[in-house]
């Protein structure tokens, strides 16, 4: 009687390789799903943050300060702006969004705004003074009750670049620009999967974490383009919109 033949080993190679092949195959496709609902779920929670500080505006006649680190590095305790009473901002630029102040419930230990990746979310706001040293976070008390601002006042520091490249301290310089100066009133934004701390090269990102009141974004880029890796996710306040709520809302007239 003749016996049974086996595999040989080339044949178990080529169905392991087979194997290998579908499960790479799969794995990449549940990581992709996975980052496209994160990038789903963050682009959500930037926007319920946008909408949470609209309604403190209507209640409280200002915007808030940002929350910031007192304890760093380990940054446990926070949250809330700082400092409160909308008196002048301690960090208009580099801060967090005040979770606690807006009400936003997705939050670390600490009290900080979370986006999908566990990173803590960024709020910039305009330090525009005009009058008696108004600002956006700072209520203008004057003879007409309703006015925590003049329409007339428009923002005039934060400002929205296309890249790193040529940008100063307060201006975009050469580099495309995405807003003017005088639009944005308040800016909200997620550091992406790769967080807050980007890599040496990484100069479009190193710029929305370097405290101050110059931005940038663009569409994500991978490693190894112009500007470094980019996956920030960004929103923002115009003034015109932040004016036209209050008007609609009955805040001012």
């Amino acid at each position: 009687m003749r016996g049974g033949r086996g595999f040989t080993l080339t044949e178990l190679a080529v169905v392991l390789a087979i194997v290998g092949l579908l499960l790479g195959s799969l794995m990449y496709t549940l990581s992709a799903q996975i980052e496209q609902r994160n990038f789903e779920e963050t682009r959500r929670r930037l926007e319920l943050a946008r909408e949470l500080l609209l309604s403190y505006a209507f209640v409280n006649g200002r915007l808030p300060c940002p929350a910031i680190c007192t304890d760093a590095p380990t940054c446990t305790a926070g949250g809330g702006e700082a400092p409160t009473g909308g008196t002048t901002c301690t960090s208009s630029y580099g801060g967090f969004l005040p979770a606690r102040t807006i009400g936003y419930q997705q939050v670390d230990s600490g009290g900080y705004a979370l986006d999908a990746w566990g990173n803590r979310i960024r709020y910039a706001v305009s330090a525009t003074t005009w009058g008696t040293g108004a600002q956006f976070t700072k209520q203008h008390v004057a003879s007409n009750t309703s006015a925590a601002w003049s329409i007339s006042t428009t923002p005039s520091d934060l400002v929205i670049c296309a890249s790193a490249t040529g940008i100063t301290a307060t201006t975009c310089g050469t580099a495309t620009i995405v807003t003017n100066q005088n639009v944005v009133v308040a800016i909200i934004f997620s550091t992406g999967k790769n967080g807050a701390f980007p890599c040496a090269t990484c100069t479009d990102e190193a710029a929305n974490t370097n405290g101050d009141q110059v931005f940038v974004f663009h569409t994500p880029a991978p490693t190894g383009a112009a500007g470094g890796e980019f996956d920030d996710q960004f929103t923002w306040l115009t003034v015109g919109e932040l004016y036209g709520k209050l008007i609609a809302a009955g805040v001012l007239p």
